[in-house]
């Protein structure tokens, strides 16, 4: 449209006679109303498809078969800070983890960078002495060494966990002061991650649920708990891998088996963070 009023606007009507604009003017107009004519019609809004109002897959697809019937009892708060992009990704477990667990046990806070003023109740429970973010690193104390001081029942934790990538989740730690506050806790217990259908960086690297499920089994002294919440994670890979999903070797694991068919990294942080994979055998990315 806007084409042809500026080529009407530059021709003068000596050179192409006075009809020439009067031309172009019904060509527009013409367009115009077909135009118009398209805007008029209804538009067809395609159905979503329905979704499961507990484990919030689509109802065809349904996890919640492989859920506990009930939530599941725990003393424990979980508060899994999300980074947004995660509330896209269509193969979440979050939804998973919090459809296991009582209302108000399982908080999702989605966000990069969390403050006082924006966050207040994030920042009292990152305040709290009973809070433990689970994020491991040098600084990080085992959770099942720190348990076996505690009696049983005498405290009841809020546990802090970062979901995301890797990569995010290191960013988003650096970046937020706040999740300084707790004490750092890791898992020490060696399990090979459930959660074939997403590629991790290592072999010990887990998914969030996963995550969830073997720090709440530590802290409330109960294995069963990880069985439970596992089962749902298992059930959605094994339906993808039944689909036309291919399982996710480790970065890791394609490294040592010479599968890793990417190109490498020429920045060498990156280069040594890879070399690392391959020859510490408890390397954690984050």
């Amino acid at each position: 449209m806007d084409n042809v009023s500026s080529l009407c606007s530059s021709v003068s009507p000596e050179e192409n006679g006075p009809e020439t604009c009067n031309s172009s003017s019904s060509v527009e107009d013409g367009l115009v109303d077909a135009f118009g004519d398209l805007a008029a019609l209804p538009v067809e809004v395609g159905d979503r498809r329905p979704t499961c109002l507990r484990c919030r897959r689509p109802q065809k697809v349904c996890l919640c078969p492989f859920l506990p019937p009930q939530p599941l009892e725990v003393s424990t708060c979980l508060y899994i800070v999300q980074h947004p992009a995660e509330e896209s990704r269509v193969l979440r477990t979050v939804p998973l983890l919090a459809a296991c667990l009582p209302q108000g046990k399982c908080d999702v806070i989605v966000g990069r960078r969390f403050n006082e003023e924006k966050h207040p109740e994030l920042a009292a429970v990152c305040r709290d002495s009973r809070t433990l973010i689970l994020y491991p690193g040098p600084k990080s104390q085992n959770l099942e060494e720190l348990v076996q001081y505690e009696d049983v029942g005498t405290v009841k934790h809020n546990v802090i966990i970062i979901d995301g990538t890797w990569s995010q989740a290191k960013n988003m730690f650096l970046k937020n002061s706040l999740f300084h506050l707790p004490k750092q806790v890791q898992l020490n217990r060696t399990l090979s991650s459930q959660y074939v259908i997403r590629t991790q960086p290592s072999n010990i690297c887990l998914s969030t649920l996963e995550c969830a499920a073997v720090a709440l089994s530590i802290l409330e002294r109960n294995d069963d708990i990880q069985e439970v919440l596992l089962r749902p994670l298992k059930a959605l890979c094994s339906f993808q891998l039944q689909h036309g999903a291919q399982i996710h070797h480790s970065k890791e694991h394609l490294l040592k088996n010479g599968m890793y068919d990417k190109p490498m990294p020429k920045n060498k942080r990156k280069i040594k963070r890879m070399e690392k994979l391959v020859t510490d055998h408890n390397i954690c990315p984050r």
